[in-house]
Formats: structure tokens, sequence, C-alpha cells
């Protein structure tokens, strides 16, 4: 293993999205993680199409099942953290809860990725990403006037608000944890991380900056310098240019230098702004933009598609993605010391139950006892 959590040790008890997606970036980063699940603990290491997988191995374990829930026990007595994104309660049903481990290591980080919480009103409802936007009000301003709210992919719910605000409260309880002897419930919800994304937003709103009319603010298409303009061979273009010198370069790569035009913050003149900028996007192709505007700071850039931005000059240059096996995205942030790196390509479920527990220190004979007790189901 490589990276700046090497030494970290993290049970992660298998969901899906914000939880695996977390456990992944801390995997990636050196955490040593065993990813518990459903599985067959003899199945071939067989590579999967699910990368939120990556970089640790795959123990299949039964949790309705004692030997299962032995196993668990004896796996916290020297994990840092347990990671689980179950409905509030279930755990502690399984007879796995934070009471029911912290008697085998008081020192356990226990971290809940969970939509609405661990209490409230909507704590046991069922939902998903685009739910939890709705009810955190991340969802209502994504759109274009006059149009209905658009839901951005699950990136602002189950990876922004749910995975990045798991991990960074995953490594803060642990730091907290070896200062003082003491390990804690992490309650990581989705609603709450991403009410926590839009605090720009109403920073805007208190200062009387921002209407709640979609499509009619700065950052929402409202202005004709933020906004994406199509091309004339059905590509299109993201211009941001906000400042006023980036916004002079915009004017001069588009041939409207010298021309009188409104200012450049006339809310009442953007939507002309808007019309007019279309028009002129419209009469070249996406390449013929690109090489325009590719030495000049105006901020104006393609839009890729997902393949292609893993060709573009820029990620191949820096080596955004891997194309070494499944296409992918790199370890991201960069260290420059304790470089992260995919530690392991994606596997079926339970193929890494062997060699996973015999990292963390079991012997084949108590493997075997365990496969014997049904604890891999």
């Amino acid at each position: 293993m490589s990276g700046p959590l090497q030494g970290i040790k993290i049970i992660e008890l298998a969901g899906i999205g914000p939880g695996p997606y977390a456990c992944m970036l801390l995997a990636d980063m050196g955490a040593d993680i065993l990813r518990l699940e459903r599985g067959d603990a003899d199945a071939k290491a067989s590579e999967s199409w699910d990368l939120l997988t990556r970089s640790r191995p795959s123990v299949a374990v039964d949790l309705k099942n004692e030997a299962g829930r032995s196993l668990i026990f004896e796996l916290c007595e020297q994990a840092d953290a347990l990671i689980e994104g179950f409905r509030p309660g279930v755990t502690e049903r399984l007879g796995i809860g934070p009471n029911d481990v912290w008697k085998r290591n008081a020192q356990l980080v226990y971290a809940r990725m969970t939509g609405y919480g661990q209490e409230g009103p909507l704590s046991l409802r069922a939902g998903h990403d685009i739910n939890y936007i709705a009810v955190s009000g991340a969802l209502w301003p994504v759109g274009r006037e006059g149009e209905r709210p658009v839901p951005p992919l699950n990136l602002v719910g189950d990876f922004g608000g749910g995975s990045m605000f798991l991990a960074l409260g995953v490594l803060a309880a642990i730091l907290h944890a070896r200062l003082t002897g003491e390990g804690q419930i992490v309650d990581a919800a989705m609603v709450d991380g991403s009410a926590s994304l839009l605090t720009m937003t109403h920073s805007f709103i208190n200062a009387g900056l921002w209407h709640e009319e979609r499509g009619a603010n700065l950052l929402d298409t409202g202005a004709h310098f933020y906004e994406v303009y199509e091309t004339s061979d059905h590509g299109y273009m993201a211009v941001g240019a906000i400042e006023p010198k980036f916004y002079s370069a915009l004017i001069e790569g588009l041939g409207l230098e010298g021309e009188s035009l409104p200012a450049q913050m006339d809310r009442e003149q953007w939507p002309e702004l808007k019309q007019r900028f279309a028009s002129i996007f419209a009469t070249k192709t996406r390449d013929e933009w690109t090489k325009v505007f590719e030495d000049e700071d105006a901020c104006v850039t393609p839009v890729l598609s997902p393949r292609e931005a893993v060709t573009h000059p820029y990620n191949s240059a820096r080596q955004v993605f891997t194309t070494d096996g499944a296409v992918q995205p790199n370890p991201a942030p960069r260290f420059s010391k304790t470089p992260s790196a995919i530690g392991r390509p994606a596997h079926s479920p339970g193929s890494g139950t062997r060699d996973g527990l015999s990292a963390w220190g079991f012997s084949d004979d108590r493997v075997a006892q365990l496969k014997a007790a049904g604890a891999f189901g």
C-alpha cells in the first residue's frame, strides 16, 4: 500500500453509492480497508465493473450468522473505524451496533452514511440522491429559466454531500480517537452535506444578490458570461468569464471588441446578450472555438463527454485518467511525498476473503473455522 493513510485500518460494511466511494477514496490514499459483503469466499478474482470497489479486498460475510458477527468483532479489535450505510437501527438489531463493538474496542470510530440522518421525521424513510437534495434545497436552483429543476446526476447528494463529508468525518474522528482514546459516531447525512454545499448560495441570498427564480443569477445560466453555448457542429462551449479581464478576453474572442455593448453586470440586458452570444457561437464548430480561445485567459473551454475527457491533452499530460485495464479516474488529490495509488482492481464479491483476512493476521486455520461455521455465507 502507498499513500498518506498507511497504517489506518477500516472495516466497510458494503452498501451502494456514497459509502463505497468514500471507502475508495480512503483506500486509494493508503488506508487498509476490508469490504465485507455478501459474496463467494471461493470466487475467482475476476475484475468487476464496479470501480467504486477498487483498492481493497472483498471479504464474504453473513451478517446474520453468529460466526459472521464474531468475525466482525475480531476485526473491530484492530480497526480504527467501521463504516456502514444501512437505515438507522439495522446494525443494532444485528448485534453489531456502536455499543456492541465498543465493548471490544472503545477507540473505534463508528461512521454511518444515510440520506436523512440518524434521527428526525424522515430518518427511516427510503430515498435517493434526488430526494435528499430536494429536501436540502440543493435541487431547486439547478435548471434553466422557466423550466423544472434538473437533477445534477447523483454528484451533489451521493458523492459531494455524502461521500466527501463521510470521509472527512471519519478522518477527523480518527484523529480525535488517537488523541483521547475515545471512539464516537460519525453521523453523515446527505441532506446535511448537500445543505452545507449551499453555504455560498445562502450568503448571496442573505445579501440580496440571489433570486430564487432559476436561470436568473450569476452562476445558474442567468448571466450571458456564465453559460453553455451550442456550436455549429452541435458541440458545446462552456463560458465562465466572470471577472472583467476575462470578460474582455471573451468579447475580443467573439469579435465584439469595439462595439458599444451594455455593461457586463446590467442584469436587464443579460437575456439580449445571451441571444447575441448564442448566435455567434453557432457560426463555428467546437474545435474552431477551442482554437480561438486556447491561448486566451477568457475562461472558455470545450464541453467534453466523459470518454472524450480521457484523451484530452490536459488530462493526458497530467494523467488524470488511467487506461491500464478499465478506464477510470486516477486517485485525487495528489501528495508530493506519499502518493496515492489504485491498490488493486475492483474484484468480484468475496474473492478477496482469504488474502484480505490474512493481511489482518487471520491464520489459514482460523479462516477454515470461520468458513465451516458459515461466517462467509
